[in-house]
């Protein structure tokens, strides 16, 4: 019995092997187009049509027009590409280059490796601060209520996060910390320098379970409130359900993310900058739908 234990027990910590996956999708020359490339691709084009789609049904609204155009919706994609991709690379190079040391110095001796956002190094949150940005001049020059223009777009972010969090998985980083889940994967583990110093260590897979629940989850939430619950009838609500929810999502993985490099050696492992980042989203989350709620209710019921 002591055999098999330790057999299953060998079997159990050997893990998944990461299968052999070429970040580069196409290559064709000098150029290559990547997964990571193509998932930003996707989740802007699918998430500019799911917002066509809302502001072409009325009922999502109360019986009332959409507060915003088809052609104004056309337009708002060039600007969320730009604070999606600025606001990313930038948030990137804040939040997580500058604190550390060794990424610190390697900007110091190429600072032009700030714009290589070829070579990944993208963060949701200075994403979503340049698509706030962007939806604060956005609506401001078109004149569209800020919060009903905000509640669209975050209706259709999970759409994005999900293709991102793939692309993670592709190219094998954000992976999670070692365990002895049967699920868990080898990912090729490397340093600084980008050699592989590890293939052994059965890791979380951590890009999955965001994409399960920042992606899918959150966007069946989302799509219950704007279609159930007429939720965008209540300006801020959806945004607000969005940034709670995604801030409690990510916050959750964090418990089994590889701890960042940039954290104190004190908070490393207890506290991630992932973490201490999504606390503002979660109370700004609870305070647009403590608003919100007070809001006179929906004038329409669901079909």
């Amino acid at each position: 019995m002591a055999d098999v234990a330790l057999f299953a027990l060998s079997a159990v910590s050997t893990g998944i092997q990461f299968p052999d996956l070429d970040p580069v999708l196409l290559e064709i020359g000098p150029f290559k187009l990547r997964w990571y490339a193509l998932a930003y691709i996707a989740g802007l084009i699918i998430g500019w049509r799911y917002m066509v789609h809302i502001a072409k049904t009325p009922r999502l609204w109360g019986g009332k027009p959409s507060p915003f155009t088809i052609t104004q919706a056309d337009d708002f994609l060039f600007y969320a590409t730009l604070g999606v991709i600025l606001g990313g690379r930038i948030g990137y190079v804040l939040f997580y280059m500058l604190p550390d040391p060794v990424s610190r110095a390697a900007l110091g001796a190429e600072p032009w490796k700030i714009f290589a956002i070829w070579e990944g190094g993208m963060a949701f949150h200075g994403g979503l601060i340049g698509v706030a940005l962007a939806i604060l001049w956005f609506s401001r020059a078109n004149k569209i209520p800020l919060l009903s223009l905000a509640d669209v777009v975050a209706a259709c972010a999970p759409i994005g996060l999900f293709f991102g969090r793939l692309a993670n998985f592709i190219n094998a980083e954000l992976y999670g910390r070692e365990t002895a889940v049967p699920w868990g994967v080898m990912f090729p583990i490397k340093d600084q320098a980008g050699q592989t110093v590890d293939y052994t260590s059965p890791r979380h897979p951590s890009q999955i379970y965001e994409a399960i629940l920042e992606g899918i989850i959150l966007l069946l939430i989302l799509r219950v409130a704007t279609h159930q619950r007429l939720a965008l009838t209540r300006p801020g609500l959806t945004a607000g359900l969005f940034l709670a929810a995604y801030g409690a999502f990510r916050a959750l993985v964090e418990l089994v993310r590889e701890p960042d490099r940039q954290m104190p050696e004190a908070l490393r492992g207890a506290v991630t900058m992932g973490m201490l980042l999504c606390v503002p989203m979660i109370v700004a989350g609870v305070w647009l739908i403590r608003n919100a709620t007070k809001a006179a209710p929906p004038q329409a019921k669901p079909a």
